[in-house]
Order: structure tokens, then sequence, then C-alpha cells
């Protein structure tokens, strides 16, 4: 007599991950920027906003190396700190 157990038909469907998720940075290819965006939130009392050129580089990092989808600035929110170039990066 079989004791296995069927919980139905059901099988797990794998998904990719949602907007947002992606790999962390294992070997630290992105670390300085990080650390940069990081020091710069301490700085101003984690006010974000005074700290967007940071995290800008740091998401430019990540998108050049794969670590995340590529995306428009100016769609992430950075239009303005791409001297309204689509695409465009600027140097810090």
């Amino acid at each position: 007599m079989s004791t296995a157990m069927n919980f139905g038909s059901k099988s797990f469907q794998p998904r990719p991950p949602d907007k947002g998720s992606f790999p962390l940075d294992h070997f630290g290819e992105c670390k300085s920027f990080k650390e940069k965006f990081m020091k710069c939130l301490r700085d101003n009392r984690f006010e974000n906003a005074l700290c967007r050129s940071e995290s800008k580089d740091y998401l430019e990092c990540r998108m050049e190396r794969q670590l995340m989808a590529q995306e428009p600035l100016e769609k992430l929110g950075f239009g303005d700190l791409t001297d309204g170039k689509p695409g465009a990066e600027t140097t810090s």
C-alpha cells in the first residue's frame, strides 16, 4: 500500500523576480559607489533627496555590470540629472 502524499496536480511554476529584486553584488563591483551613497546618507541625516547624484551613480554601476535590468535614468527619476538627454550619463 502506497503512503505517498499527493496534494493534487498543482506543480510549482517559477517566475522571474519582482521589479526591484536584483542579484547581490557578490564581487563588490559597485562597493565604492554604495559606500559613497551610504556616507552621503549618514552625513545628511538620511535625507535621500540630498544624495540623488550618488544614488544615480550607484544604479548606473549596477546596470553597467548587469546586476540589475537596464532602465532609462529618466524612468528611475533622474531625468533632471541627465541634462535632458535621453540615456545620457553625466560625469561627477
